[in-house]
């Protein structure tokens, strides 16, 4: 066994880094969960090769990476796109974590007498708060792989539950353990509720001036290095979770605020700030699931009660617990189909969140806490082998997915200019009066700016350039409403906006 400390933390670190990187390739081409794999090869090497076993290192390595994460999902979300369903977000993100963390536990408080299995009710409910939120990165990324697109508005409505119910799992996690750990008498309901209130209320008021306050610092300091704003963002995400937890609020609900609010205003920079986060946040991901299958003791998994206790609660939370959830959520918004409502319980896919809030009873000592944990982490291996390897397939099957169109071009604008580029594809309708550029009847203050053609054949055309059905031009235009009538009069309805 390597020691992990000293020097041999480089050689180690930079081949785990190297398989990760490989298995993540080998599971963007199959269409399974990247997480999977990178939980595997942590495991893999943790059996034979590296002694670790860290509960500090590991939490303090999750809530980083935790950070990170939350940030770039809120930067990455337009508030354009959650807008039209941020009531029916809002609630899954909220009343859907509990409602799925009691139906859970009244299962897990039920079934483990009969595994021999002593689990008081409060203990039961902190395994399942550990389990309630979802990790939807993994699924977009196989939808991406596959090019699917998602109808009735499922990809947004998805991606904000995702990125906002993890801090409602958190508070959860946190009040059981207090509960747990000190008797319920010093921590009564009517308390925990109003620390759950407080928490969030401040959290997301200090996560939205926090965000303004980075977006009016970065928009004004004017740094002579331009790789010095990724460095100054970084410092604003550590200090909106640290400053917000240091008074009393929700720190990872602070942090996707805040990441939300930058990602929705004017930024300088922001091409190359988004470009160097997603980078970012593979990596952390990549950390964080490789320390956590090193955690995890591969022989205490083995163990009967462990593995019968794992399948019958990865099973109901899969078939009942999320089901159950999301139904009673959206009961109220009648905008989703069934088969809409199907879907999204069947992608309340479990990610390394589960795993790492299950080191918190761990820290804490709280009784059980390696079932709870073992629990977890078997859990989220079987929603991520039965429900991560089946995204793109059951989106087919209920008739929701479609092909997605990828952009020809590749183009950064800056956001102060006027001008619109769209793309569009030559039909035969747009040849009608002439098949040469000059031919085509545009508005004034437009220009097609280059011509894409067979897929890879890039050129600038000119006014004599023959257009061919099929080709994909990129057009600038400072007539937007015009051009959009032109198109329409084209019978062109598929234009692709480039932002």
């Amino acid at each position: 066994m390597i020691d992990f400390s000293g020097e041999n933390i480089v050689l180690v670190g930079a081949l785990l880094l190297f398989v990760a990187v490989m298995a993540g390739k080998v599971a963007y081409r199959f269409g399974a969960p990247a997480l999977l794999l990178f939980l595997g090869v942590g495991m893999m090497f943790g059996l034979d090769f590296i002694s670790y076993r860290s509960v500090d290192m590991t939490q303090f390595i999750g809530m980083i990476a935790l950070c990170i994460i939350l940030f770039t999902g809120g930067m990455d979300t337009k508030f354009s796109d959650v807008k039209p369903i941020i009531g029916p977000g809002v609630v899954l993100a909220t009343a859907g974590v509990a409602v799925t963390a009691f139906v859970l536990a009244t299962f897990v408080w039920a079934i483990c007498p009969l595994l021999g299995i002593e689990m008081p009710f409060p203990l039961a409910l902190l395994l399942a708060s550990t389990m309630a939120s979802t990790d939807s990165a993994s699924v977009f990324s196989i939808l991406r792989s596959k090019k699917t697109g998602l109808r009735e508005r499922l990809r947004p409505l998805l991606e904000l539950e995702s990125g906002s119910n993890d801090p409602v799992a958190y508070m959860m996690t946190i009040l059981l353990i207090g509960i747990v750990s000190h008797g319920s008498g010093n921590m009564g309901v009517g308390m925990g509720l109003l620390f759950f209130v407080v928490q969030m209320v401040i959290g997301a008021l200090s996560g939205y001036l926090i965000g303004r306050l980075a977006v009016w610092t970065i928009n004004r300091i004017n740094l002579n290095n331009a790789s010095l704003y990724s460095v100054l963002l970084l410092a604003f995400i550590f200090f909106s979770f640290a400053f917000t937890d240091l008074i009393k609020g929700n720190g990872y609900l602070a942090v996707y605020i805040s990441g939300l609010v930058v990602g929705n205003y004017k930024l300088v920079q922001k091409r190359p700030l988004t470009v160097f986060f997603d980078g970012f946040t593979w990596l952390v991901q990549i950390v964080m699931f490789l320390t956590l299958g090193l955690f995890v003791n591969s022989d205490e998994l083995l163990h009967g009660d462990v593995l019968l206790l794992s399948l019958a609660v990865g099973a109901f939370l899969i078939f009942v617990a999320r089901p159950a959830a999301v139904f009673l959520c959206l009961a109220p918004f009648r905008r989703f189909t069934t088969k809409a409502r199907i879907y999204i319980s069947w992608v309340g896919l479990r990610g390394a969140v589960p795993i790492l809030f299950a080191t918190y009873p761990l820290m804490a000592r709280v009784d059980q806490a390696d079932l709870l944990f073992n629990v977890a982490f078997l859990g989220t291996i079987i929603s991520l082998l039965v429900q991560g390897t089946t995204v793109s397939g059951m989106a087919n099957l209920l008739g929701l997915s479609f092909p997605e169109r990828e952009s020809a071009f590749e183009v950064d604008m800056h956001e102060d200019m006027k001008s619109g580029l769209t793309e569009v594809e030559v039909n035969e309708t747009m040849l009608e009066n002439g098949n040469t550029l000059r031919e085509i009847v545009l508005p004034e203050n437009t220009l097609v700016m280059m011509i894409c053609r067979n897929g890879g054949e890039y050129f600038v055309p000119q006014g004599s350039t023959e257009l061919h059905v099929g080709d994909k031009l990129l057009v600038i235009s400072d007539r937007g409403e015009e051009l959009a009538s032109a198109y329409e009069n084209m019978g062109i309805d598929d234009v692709m906006e480039i932002r």
